[in-house]
């Protein structure tokens, strides 16, 4: 049965106090157990981008929810992906950023060769908090010349403004 992104929406779960007390998790997994659900989900993705109406060249997912959807989305747009790693696991000639994170600094890299300078870049994760793992991931596509055209989440937790740490537009089809 084909869902709608309201269905897909209706999906993600809520459990207070994980991991930490006052935190409320949102859990995606849900949709995942539901390939149609998955399927409507990377189709309203896809959809989104295309209206951008410029040519997508990469689609960057994130450390680790981005790669779940970043393929699939890269897949049906056609396009590359690339995986924006945690320090220490992607082999080769790496481009590094190191950014905060509530506990402390953390360090993101990316291959020096996943994207071509001039190259249009669209930034898949699934959530958006305080925005330093986004904003490290558009330093980057910088570093590698690219050209963030949109940053899209499934989540963002707007109180937090991790939007205005961006320089890209953002998506997030649920905001809490």
């Amino acid at each position: 049965m084909p869902y709608t992104i309201e269905q897909v929406k209706a999906l993600v779960r809520e459990f207070p106090d994980f991991p930490s007390k006052g935190i409320l998790f949102r859990d995606i997994f849900p949709i995942f157990r539901h390939p149609e659900a998955v399927e409507c989900l990377v189709d309203h993705f896809v959809e989104r981008i295309k209206a951008l109406g410029q040519q997508v060249d990469v689609v960057v997912g994130l450390d680790a929810r981005g790669f779940l959807f970043g393929p699939l989305i890269a897949i049906k747009l056609g396009v590359a992906f690339a995986p924006v790693r945690k320090r220490g696991k992607l082999p080769g000639e790496v481009v590094s950023v190191t950014y905060m994170k509530e506990y402390g600094p953390d360090v993101f890299e990316m291959q020096a060769d996943a994207l071509a300078a001039g190259q249009n870049v669209v930034i898949i994760d699934d959530l958006l908090a305080t925005g330093g793992s986004c904003k490290a991931a558009e330093d980057l596509v910088a570093q590698l010349k690219g050209n963030v055209l949109l940053s899209a989440f499934v989540i963002s937790l707007v109180g937090l403004e991790g939007d205005k740490k961006l320089k890209a537009p953002v998506y997030a089809l649920i905001e809490c």
